[in-house]
């Protein structure tokens, strides 16, 4: 039976966010930095996020999100494994609240599928295409049942609370470079920056093969 990888992407695939990066690049950086710390702390809501963001997008081509792709801190080893995960006939998945049309240039790289916040530039964000927490559990649900698959066939991987009802739903679970609270529903943990490992660990998992340390975290091979 086939397999199904399932990751977040800010802060786990990349140092930071995309939406910090793209507002870097627009001369926004400061007033997003403030938006996202006031998030982080419940005092914005997600739609409310992009209600404040998008206006400060304005004018974002299609080329400056190519530029912001290219320039990004990603993690490394991203793409090796996505082509590993195709050779072997799984599947993977980026689920992200961050923009859909950020995540969907993941797909140059082998990604198998990307699933993210249907908002544009300055364009008022439609709640209904404005992904939450919860959002991730719907989504992994719809590619498990899609692809045949089971729970123990999925492993998912993350960073912070974001990522936390999705973990309290899996058994297979990886934390990278996760916040404490993430790093207590984690399955195992990973520190470090080349996503090939934290994939290692993942696999382990589904191969119920792994050797955990006493903290939680996995012996790599």
């Amino acid at each position: 039976m086939s397999k199904l990888h399932i990751f977040d992407m800010d802060g786990t695939l990349l140092t930071g966010s995309a939406c910090l990066e793209l507002s870097r690049h627009m001369g926004q950086i400061d007033a997003v930095n403030e938006i996202e710390a006031r998030w982080s702390i419940g005092q914005v809501g997600h739609v409310e996020f992009y209600d404040l963001c998008l206006p400060l997008w304005k004018g974002l081509s299609d080329a400056d999100v190519d530029t912001v792709f290219d320039r990004t801190p990603w993690l490394d080893g991203v793409e090796d494994v996505w082509q590993d995960i195709a050779r072997r006939g799984e599947h993977s998945a980026v689920i992200t609240l961050s923009p859909q049309f950020f995540a969907d240039r993941l797909m140059r790289w082998g990604l198998g599928s990307a699933h993210g916040a249907g908002v544009y530039a300055d364009v008022v964000p439609d709640p209904v295409h404005v992904l939450t927490p919860d959002s991730k559990v719907k989504v992994a649900r719809q590619l498990i049942e899609r692809y045949g698959l089971t729970d123990d066939d999925c492993v998912a991987y993350g960073d912070s609370a974001s990522d936390i009802p999705l973990f309290k739903v899996l058994s297979n679970t990886v934390g990278v470079n996760g916040s404490e609270g993430l790093r207590e529903v984690s399955a195992v943990t990973y520190e470090g920056s080349d996503l090939r490992e934290a994939y290692a660990a993942g696999r382990s998992l589904l191969d119920r093969g792994q050797t955990t340390q006493r903290d939680g975290s996995i012996k790599l091979p």
